[in-house]
C-alpha cells in the first residue's frame, strides 16, 4: 500500500495543478456548468470573492470569540492561567471554517448575521476543545499546530485537558446567552440547535469518532468503516454548523435537508483532502505535523483505496454538495464557494 502511496503521489501535481486552474477560470466566470453537469446560465453578476469573504466573516468571528473568552480579573485571578489556556489555542487563528459556514447557511436562507454569531462562535469552540483534546499525548500526541506548539506543551496535559472542558461547556453558555440577547430565531429553534449541537459533539457524534479512530489504529478498517468513522468524528459537526446556521436564520423544511446533504457531502470532502493533505503537503504549509497517519498506523483514504481514487471521491463529494445547492440563489454563493475550496485547499 506504501508504494501504491508514493506512485499515486507523483502523478498528482499537474493533476492539482489543473483542477486548481479550473476553479480559477470558474470564479473569473468563465465556466457555467452547474453541479449536475448541465449548462448554468451566464450572470453578469461580478465574481464571488471567496478570499474577502472569508477575511471578512473570520474577523467578526474573532471579535466575538475575544469577548466569549475574556475571564475576570485577568491572569492575576485564581484561574487566570486557565483562561490563558483557552485563549491561546482558541484565538491562534485558522481558517474558522465551522463557524463561517453557519453564518453562510444564515445568509442563504435570508437570515441575519447576528442571529447565528453566537452558535458559529459556540461551534468554533467546541472544535477548538477537540483539537486540544486530539493533541494530548494520550491521543494523537502532537505537538505542533496552527504553526505554534500545542496548548498541553505550554500548559502542560492538566491545564490543556481542562481548557479544552471549558471551551466545551462555555460553548453551551455562548449559545444560550446569544438566544436570549437575540430575538432573531424562536426559542424552539434555539433549543433544537442546541440538541443538535451537543450531539453532534458528543457520543452519537465527534466523540464516537475518535473512539473508533483511536481503536482503529493498527488494523485496517473497511471503506464503510471509514466512512461511518469520519461522518461522525469530522462530519458531524459540519452538519451540525449548517444546519444550525440556517435555522437561526429562519430556514424551512426544505431547505434544511438541502443544506444537511450539502454539509454531509462537504463534511466527507473535507476529511478526505485532509488525509491526502498529510501525504503531499508539508509541515510548514499546514502548520502541524504531517505524515503522522502513517506513523500512527491510522486508517485514511490514501491508505485504502489510494492517492488517485482519494481525489476522484473528494471532487466527487464536491459535485454533490454543489448539487444540494441548486434550488438556492445567489445568497448561496459563499456555500458553493465554500465547497470548492474545501477540496482545493493546501492548508
Amino acid at each position: 500500500m506504501a508504494e501504491e502511496v508514493k506512485s499515486d503521489r507523483r502523478d498528482h501535481a499537474h493533476d492539482h495543478e489543473r483542477v486548481h486552474g479550473a476553479a480559477a477560470a470558474a470564479n473569473n466566470g468563465q465556466h457555467t456548468a452547474a453541479a449536475d453537469g448541465h449548462p448554468r446560465a451566464q450572470s453578469n453578476a461580478p465574481a464571488f470573492e471567496l478570499d474577502r469573504y472569508l477575511r471578512e466573516r473570520a474577523a467578526l468571528v474573532e471579535r466575538a470569540l475575544t469577548g466569549a473568552v475574556n475571564g475576570s480579573g485577568g491572569a492575576s485571578a485564581p484561574a487566570g492561567r486557565l483562561f490563558e489556556a483557552m485563549r491561546y489555542s482558541l484565538l491562534a487563528g485558522g481558517k474558522r471554517l465551522r463557524p463561517v459556514l453557519a453564518l453562510a447557511a444564515c445568509e442563504a436562507v435570508g437570515g441575519r448575521l447576528e442571529a447565528a454569531m453566537g452558535f458559529a462562535c459556540a461551534i468554533e469552540m467546541i472544535h477548538t476543545y477537540s483539537l486540544i483534546h486530539d493533541d494530548l499525548p494520550c491521543m494523537d500526541d502532537d505537538d505542533l499546530r496552527r504553526g505554534r506548539p500545542t496548548n498541553h506543551k505550554i500548559y502542560g496535559e492538566a491545564v490543556a485537558t481542562l481548557a479544552g472542558d471549558a471551551l466545551l461547556t462555555d460553548a453551551f453558555t455562548v449559545l444560550a446567552r446569544s438566544g436570549v440577547a437575540s430575538s432573531a430565531a424562536p426559542p424552539a429553534a434555539l433549543l433544537t440547535t442546541v440538541a443538535e449541537l451537543a450531539e453532534a459533539a458528543g457520543s452519537a457524534g465527534m466523540v464516537a469518532g475518535q473512539v473508533i479512530d483511536l481503536l482503529g489504529e493498527g488494523r485496517n478498517l473497511t471503506v464503510q468503516e471509514l466512512e461511518y468513522l469520519h461522518r461522525r468524528k469530522t462530519g458531524a459537526l459540519f452538519i451540525a454548523a449548517v444546519r444550525g446556521g440556517a435555522r437561526l436564520g429562519g430556514a424551512g423544511g426544505a431547505e434544511l435537508a438541502a443544506l444537511e446533504a450539502y454539509a454531509r457531502a462537504l463534511g466527507l470532502a473535507f476529511q478526505v483532502i485532509d488525509d491526502i493533505l498529510d501525504v503531499e503537503a508539508s509541515t510548514e504549509q499546514m502548520g502541524k505535523r504531517t505524515g503522522k497517519d502513517v506513523a500512527h498506523g491510522k486508517n485514511t483514504y490514501p491508505r485504502l483505496i489510494g492517492l488517485d481514487k482519494s481525489w476522484q471521491l473528494a471532487r466527487d463529494l464536491e459535485r454533490r454538495a454543489l448539487h444540494a445547492l441548486d434550488a438556492f440563489d445567489h445568497r448561496a454563493e459563499p456555500l458553493r464557494a465554500l465547497a470548492s475550496f474545501t477540496v482545493e485547499r493546501r492548508l
